[in-house]
């Protein structure tokens, strides 16, 4: 357990599909030995997806018990400033709510971002952020597919300067990039 006033005001858990960057942030958040306010982004599973619907089912049962679950899908922001102390938010995913937002044009995107952004500088609690990685293979062959992975990396870089802990998670194996790497310059 980390004393509260030590925790990270934010951290970011990168990963690519299906590489334990979920279960890591659940991790953190668990050591922090703060209550948690799961803030899902996703929409809600339907009977046409069951896909969707087991990955949500397997996620909800990880969960402790005492954790708070608010379905908030692309009204993050609102969430998060409603969040009290004593607690601390895991955010589950930046990718999900990238997607909400793919119809929204770039002004409008950089509006919605600059929000999020604002709202983590000034929530109340400490948030841990999961977001997918994309790009790492295949060049999207459609053109939102490619706004997407555009949007989502831009995105991260814009949140990883409010970030004090920062983590990517490959093969089940979490490596702490703020140890390990340094800072890319500015183009």
């Amino acid at each position: 357990m980390v004393a509260a006033e030590s925790w990270p005001r934010c951290a970011l858990v990168l990963g690519p599909a299906r590489s334990g960057k979920s279960r890591w942030a659940e991790c953190l958040a668990r050591q922090s030995g703060l209550p948690v306010s799961y803030l899902a982004t996703g929409p809600r599973p339907s009977a046409d997806d069951p896909t969707w619907h087991a990955r949500v089912t397997a996620h909800r049962d990880r969960r402790p018990p005492g954790w708070s679950t608010l379905e908030v899908g692309a009204d993050l922001c609102a969430a998060l400033g409603g969040l009290q102390p004593p607690g601390l938010a895991l955010v589950d995913s930046l990718g999900t709510w990238v997607a909400a937002g793919l119809e929204l044009d770039a002004g409008a995107w950089r509006d919605h971002c600059s929000a999020l952004a604002s709202s983590l500088s000034t929530c109340a609690v400490p948030v841990v952020l999961v977001s997918e990685q994309t790009g790492w293979g295949v060049v999207p062959a459609t053109a939102i597919g490619g706004l997407f992975r555009d949007r989502l990396g831009a995105l991260e870089q814009q949140l990883e300067p409010l970030c004090d802990a920062l983590w990517l998670v490959v093969a089940g194996r979490a490596l702490d990039l703020r140890a390990h790497s340094v800072a890319v310059p500015a183009g």
